[in-house]
């Protein structure tokens, strides 16, 4: 069965309860059960990954690509500045979907930008859980055409 990783970023283990009004009220264990059904829906295996720590995010990057048709990543506010985690989205090669919750262009100036951007295959951003549902849709029309 075709694999997606979705990898998650600082702070988005605390989807739910933080800042409701920009990220919702679900919690983030919910999000992922939701994921998770459409991903069984859609015939495809999803790996879900969080961390509040940048190499940790590499490490596993690195370690599950090969195995992995895609990933959906929302590097949080790591996608404004880690110039690492973009050197790890193109060491792998690794097509990648940016993907964040809040509409970062309608938020502070320094959202407005992602180094990450120019090598992922697309962005979405905000459709809050949907915006995962959308590029998760879309690795299941591309492993088909596989």
């Amino acid at each position: 069965m075709p694999r997606v990783l979705v990898v998650n970023g600082p702070n988005l283990n605390l989807v739910g309860t933080r800042e409701p009004e920009t990220y919702g009220s679900t919690p983030m264990e919910e999000l992922n059960r939701r994921l998770e059904a459409l991903a069984a829906d859609l015939g495809v295996e999803i790996t879900i990954f969080q961390s509040n720590h940048e190499g940790e995010l590499i490490d596993f990057i690195q370690k599950e690509a090969a195995s992995a048709i895609g990933m959906i990543l929302n590097a949080g506010a790591l996608s404004h500045y880690s110039y690492a985690l973009r050197d790890a989205i193109t060491a792998v090669q690794l097509p990648t979907a940016e993907v964040h919750m809040s509409n970062v262009a309608a938020r502070e100036t320094f959202r407005h930008t992602s180094v990450l951007t120019p090598v992922c295959i697309g962005q979405v951003s905000g459709f809050g859980y949907y915006g995962y549902a959308m590029a998760l849709s879309y690795f299941a029309d591309f492993a088909g055409e596989k």
